[in-house]
């Protein structure tokens, strides 16, 4: 077929495919959706993944360049996978070749082959002797023949430091024939007899009601929300659940929000699973997150735990998937494509046809709501397993008290009470550093961000300004820049300065530190939390970091520092976030024998927001939130987009923006689109940010489906505005963030 063109997505933002003729040779009948090949793109090469093939262009057949090469004798991408991106591209008005990019681990994007790791085993040659004349006078050599030959099937060369084996020394009986290697592929470990490495523990009513539930789910679709309060056992449910499945020959797929959850989870599946496990996360390195997402798919992987880009992990018998703290942020994209992992993986069950679990003790609002409209399951569990209590909360008024590095006296005397009794206190304070700005006692003068409309936090241990934004950083001055005074004083407090306070009050018991900061070395957060599990007292000092899925038997009173940051915030989610939050750190005590307890300092202890979620609890909050989201039109009952740009020189970012108002405005009076309503455009709350002006323009829509219609052709409309040039801008469909 001499007419033959092939249709690639790209890796680039353009929401189109690129044509191009077949490479030389190539049968065109084995050609399949999902094939990479390597193309010509302006002056350089890159990877491209076939869409389809056809025999039509609008480009004259002359114009089109040929591929360079076909990398791949059979797509590496499943049908399933390839689907869902597609789909992925469509609902997030993303560039198919940028999704496909984002989904793809990165190796197979640079064109390497999707093959498992091949490894080089060393083995001693056939017929070679020990008392070879050769090695009279070479011990170490000798030494090394005597060891491999011990080993008949050849050693591993990365388990040579193991047997004491230098390359030098195999490199000199290699070129004395004496020894030989051989590279193999990487053979998967092979399928244990018994699943179960541990016995299971056993269900009270509510656990067992919520497993029966989700077990008669299997093999097809429903989504459940497992509303547990923290500690009520739902890791127990969810470790089940996947026993059921791996004893129908299925694989399970776990997400998690953060990476630091990423080691105890793995150690507590591995503890109770004879199952090969995959981790796949952006810690990862590139050879180990493509053998775990070539293992899923090939089947030689029955569990993938992974955070929000594991969800693009292929399964080869997909049976389960779970999605833990199915309420956290961090399941959102918040740059380039722009997805929501807990609500793709919705959509992944679907296609897949298997049961989708999400859990939370702090549902989000809009799971809530689909939850008691009937679209998913809800399974509540309300006590806590093993028969610990419910942690009590304290709300503690700190108006006209003095405030020590953020610590009030009598949440001083309270630490000190429960350090007496030798248990261990968490200190919450969702601010990382010494203190969230500087200030000039003299000339009033603060450390503001030259690049963003914010102030720099004060580090003291590498005594910097930081910008907790931008990332700016510069030394901390010794006088005002402004009038010269050398009394420049930290206000405000943030975990540096907490933790100082809390060694000088409490000397003779260890304050941990736990955020982004001091757990930046690999494995810190492993150590660090292996020593608080020795039980000892101790106070852990963190951001929210702690506040997610974390066992600790013997903390018994939580301390909440600042609550009152999510009670006159401009965005409408600031008080959802807050109480889980809340919540979710009060959650860490009492998780044993003994009863925990928090307190919550708050210059509005008595604000109606912190009463009804301390007295009535998460549920009754949910239910006055949604009501009130629903009176105000707000999400889960209406649907929004949000088209951010960002630019150089003020205004610039403002006037692209209004240029595609009216753009968007035109396209809904000619496709008659109702419903939809237009807000702004506006600078964004943070104007400027790394030295760029920020605006945002608002769509908002009773339906999803008359505002999909306006974005699918809006956006490109808006690829060929003339001020798109000067401006960086994106679209967010479903956004959760309004900064």
């Amino acid at each position: 077929m001499p007419d033959v063109i092939l249709r690639l997505a790209l890796p680039s933002p353009l929401r189109r495919l690129f044509d191009y003729r077949a490479p030389a040779g190539i049968q065109v009948a084995a050609l399949q959706p999902g094939m990479r090949l390597r193309v010509p793109f302006g002056r350089r090469e890159i990877i491209g993944v076939l869409v389809e093939v056809t025999d039509r262009s609008d480009l004259p057949k002359e114009k089109l360049k040929a591929a360079i090469a076909l990398l791949d004798e059979a797509s590496p991408i499943p049908p399933g996978m390839f689907n869902l991106c597609l789909w992925t591209a469509q609902y997030y008005q993303h560039s198919l070749g940028d999704t496909l990019a984002w989904a793809l681990p990165s190796l197979l994007r640079q064109g390497e082959p999707a093959e498992a790791r091949q490894e080089r085993f060393w083995s001693v040659t056939a017929g070679a002797r020990s008392d070879d004349p050769r090695l009279a006078r070479a011990p170490r050599q000798r030494d090394a023949f005597m060891a491999l030959a011990q080993h008949p099937h050849g050693v591993a060369h990365t388990l040579l430091a193991r047997l004491g084996l230098t390359k030098d020394s195999l490199d000199a009986l290699l070129a004395k024939g004496l020894a030989s290697v051989e590279v193999r592929g990487h053979a998967p470990a092979k399928r244990h007899a018994h699943w179960l490495a541990q016995p299971e523990l056993p269900l009270n009513p509510e656990q067992r009601s919520a497993f029966e539930a989700v077990k008669a789910g299997f093999g097809h679709f429903h989504a459940f929300l497992l509303a547990g309060v923290t500690g009520s056992g739902k890791t127990e449910v969810y470790l089940q659940l996947i026993h059921q499945a791996l004893e129908a020959g299925k694989q399970a797929l776990v997400l998690i929000p953060e990476i630091n959850l990423g080691p105890q989870t793995l150690l507590r599946f591995e503890q109770r699973f004879n199952a090969r496990i995959a981790l796949v996360h952006s810690a990862v390195n590139d050879r180990d997150r493509l053998d775990a997402w070539l293992a899923a798919r090939d089947g030689d992987a029955d569990i993938i735990i992974g955070t929000r880009s594991a969800l693009f992990t292929p399964m080869r018998n997909p049976g389960l998937i779970i999605v833990d703290e199915e309420h956290d942020s961090s399941y959102k994209q918040q740059e380039g494509l722009r997805y929501h992992a807990r609500d793709l993986a919705i959509v992944r069950a679907r296609q897949d046809n298997i049961p989708v679990v999400l859990g939370s003790a702090t549902p989000s609002l809009e799971s809530l709501h689909n939850a008691h409209s009937g679209r998913y399951g809800l399974l509540r569990m309300e006590q806590r397993a093993g028969g610990a209590f419910p942690p009590r909360y304290l709300r503690l008024d700190v108006k006209s008290r003095p405030l020590d590095s953020g610590l009030s006296p009598p949440l001083q005397q309270a630490i000190s009470q429960v350090l007496a009794q030798g248990q261990q206190v968490l200190v919450f304070l969702n601010r990382r550093g010494y203190a969230p700005t500087l200030l000039c006692h003299d000339c009033g003068w603060l450390s503001e961000c030259p690049r963003c409309d914010a102030r720099m936090t004060v580090h003291l241990r590498s005594g910097e300004l930081r910008c907790h934004h931008c990332g700016y950083a510069a030394p901390r001055p010794r006088q005002c820049p402004a009038c010269q005074s050398v009394d420049l004083r930290p206000v405000g407090a943030g975990t540096e300065r907490a933790e100082d306070r809390l060694k000088t009050l409490f000397p003779d018991v260890p304050v941990w530190r736990v955020d982004r900061d001091s757990t930046s070395r690999k494995d810190a957060m492993a150590q660090l939390f292996t020593r608080v599990q020795r039980g000892e007292p101790c106070i852990l000092v963190g951001t929210q970091m702690l506040a997610k899925g974390h066992h600790f038997p013997r903390v018994t009173l939580v301390a909440i520092l600042d609550a009152d940051g999510g009670l006159f915030s401009a965005d409408f989610r600031a008080a959802e976030r807050m109480a889980q939050l809340i919540v979710q750190v009060a959650g860490r005590a009492g998780r044993a024998e003994e009863p925990g307890r928090t307190i919550i300092q708050s210059h509005m202890a008595d604000h109606p927001l912190l009463v009804q979620l301390t007295e009535e609890g998460y549920p009754a909050f949910a239910t006055q939130a949604l009501s009130e989201r629903r009176a105000a039109g707000l999400p889960p009952f209406s649907h929004l987009a949000l088209l951010r740009a960002e630019a150089h020189k003020p205004g610039q970012a403002e006037a692209f923006l209004e240029q595609a108002c009216v753009e968007a405005e035109r396209l809904r009076d000619t496709l008659q689109v109702l419903g939809v309503e237009l807000l702004g455009p506006v600078p964004a709350p943070m104007e400027r940010r790394a030295g760029r002006y920020r605006a945002q323009l608002l769509l908002q829509a009773n339906a999803r489906a008359p505002l999909h219609r306006l974005l699918s052709l809006w956006v490109l409309q808006l690829e060929q505005l003339p001020g798109g040039r000067q401006v960086r801008w994106a679209l967010d469909v479903d956004p959760i963030d309004l900064y």
